[in-house]
């Protein structure tokens, strides 16, 4: 089963990109890895780069040890790219109040299975045949009030305080990570998205449904949406992330795209 990758990562309206992202590869193995920095004076830049890297190196690590990449053992990842930015906040002062969100996917395109596990509001997404079969939920005020019929799930983007995160990596305590359960069997013509709420801000997920039928590649997908992100944006807008998987269609083409800042 083939692959196709594409990627884009933008500053937006900042003066500085914050976020990160990375992919992985091991035999029939497949990771992509989005993270959102926070903290100010560098180290939203320092946590994200923390966190891709530490999921980088442990991917490898439990490869090497013949680990399945299941959603709980995705989780323990994650916990160590919590672990490793706590560390550096403890050895830096100035990183003290740097977090980072992170949403994590892993393929086994020999077994034909997919997992995930994620932490704040950075997001992962599955569209088959015109559908969402899989949206990650966010750790948020907002989604906290979706979940209590406080809120409306179409008003999120539009909240006041859409922002307010109830957990990020960087944490040493009431730390909340989630991750798939069941393997998730992919099938040709599976389009997934991890993206950033920079990102997915200004985009449902009915013009990214729009958007796929509209593109050949998964580049063509990110440049579509990326078109109408631009158009509806704050000129203030924050950095936005993107990746794209695309289950099937050809030869695997991976291309990355990241403007200079």
């Amino acid at each position: 089963m083939q692959l196709q990758t594409a990627s884009v990562s933008e500053a937006g309206g900042r003066s500085r990109n914050e976020d990160a992202h990375g992919q992985w590869r091991h035999a029939t193995l497949f990771a992509n890895v989005v993270a959102d920095g926070a903290g100010g004076h560098g180290g939203g830049d320092a946590a994200s780069r923390i966190a891709v890297d530490t999921v980088l190196a442990e991917l490898a690590r439990i490869a090497q040890a013949g680990v399945a990449l299941t959603g709980p053992n995705l989780l323990r990842v994650l916990l160590r790219a919590n672990d490793a930015i706590v560390d550096a906040q403890e050895h830096d002062a100035g990183l003290a109040h740097m977090r980072s969100t992170a949403v994590l996917l892993g393929i086994d395109e020999a077994a034909g299975l997919a997992a995930w596990a994620h932490c704040g509001d950075t997001r992962l997404y599955c569209f088959r045949r015109g559908a969402t079969v899989v949206q990650t939920q966010d750790h948020s005020l907002v989604q906290s009030m979706i979940d209590a019929n406080l809120l409306d799930a179409r008003d999120v983007r539009h909240y006041p305080r859409r922002n307010v995160l109830f957990s990020a990596l960087g944490t040493a305590d009431d730390l909340a990570i989630a991750a798939s359960g069941a393997p998730f069997p992919i099938a040709e013509g599976d389009a997934f998205l991890l993206c950033t709420d920079g990102f997915w801000e200004y985009l449902d997920e009915s013009a990214m449904i729009d958007a796929i039928g509209r593109a050949s590649t998964p580049a063509a997908w990110l440049d579509l949406m990326v078109a109408q992100l631009r158009q509806a944006a704050r000129p203030d807008h924050d950095n936005f992330t993107a990746s794209a998987v695309w289950v099937g269609g050809g030869s695997e083409a991976t291309v990355l795209r990241t403007p200079a800042i």
